[in-house]
């Protein structure tokens, strides 16, 4: 049977944002699930335990994988024996935490902004694993128009020259020392799930577990 393939979208994002990697996903031969979850109202916690409920609901005892962006892979990891996940692919994941969400998580406009959520990924110590196995994406397209967080990131210096980074987290926070893949694309945060290299991947672990020779591999 084919697994059906769960998107779940980031912090302050709806299911719209995953509709372009969706199709590509589709186009592919799998069929998909994708829906929206109050990201900016819900702990971590909480979030993890209504989306769990709505997959086996709606998705049923069949394989799943997962494609998440962001706070949408610190999901599946609090999902735990919720879901019983074939795979995941995280693109742009808080693995490591956040050093925007530790620098200001305090700041009421923050907390209004991100809510509980957005205080949430500043300690990822007691995070459960990933489930296996899995890979990760990680952006490296610093500056740009269209992720506003990376004005702030960029004018304030919060990440040096030398850290390679998406605007919003440095590539090390992405990543994770069980992942059995990782490779970085030319993005930024906000738009990683829609660039062509991210697609292509994607797909690629979703049919084979593993990522192509051209891509960075784990040791």
């Amino acid at each position: 049977m084919t697994p059906t393939v769960v998107l779940l979208h980031g912090l302050a994002r709806s299911h719209r944002s995953m509709g372009s990697l969706r199709r590509a996903i589709e186009a592919a031969g799998f069929q998909t699930w994708s829906r929206g979850y109050p990201s900016r109202k819900l702990s971590v916690v909480e979030a993890a335990r209504i989306v769990a409920k709505q997959i086996r609901d709606e998705v049923g005892d069949g394989p799943v994988l997962a494609v998440t962006h962001s706070l949408g892979g610190i999901l599946v990891r609090h999902m735990g024996s919720l879901v019983a996940w074939r795979g995941l692919v995280m693109l742009a994941p808080p693995n490591g935490g956040s050093r925007v969400a530790l620098r200001y998580h305090a700041h009421p406009l923050y907390r209004w902004f991100y809510g509980p959520a957005g205080s949430d990924i500043c300690d990822p110590s007691a995070w459960p694993p990933p489930p296996t196995p899995f890979a990760v994406i990680a952006g490296t397209k610093s500056s740009s128009l269209g992720n506003p967080t990376s004005w702030f990131t960029h004018s304030l210096r919060l990440f040096g020259p030398d850290e390679p980074n998406d605007g919003t987290l440095l590539v090390d926070e992405t990543r994770h020392p069980a992942m059995a893949a990782f490779a970085t694309v030319d993005a930024s945060h906000t738009w990683i799930m829609n660039h062509p290299e991210t697609h292509r991947l994607v797909v690629e672990f979703l049919r084979r577990g593993d990522f192509t020779a051209s891509a960075a591999r784990v040791a």
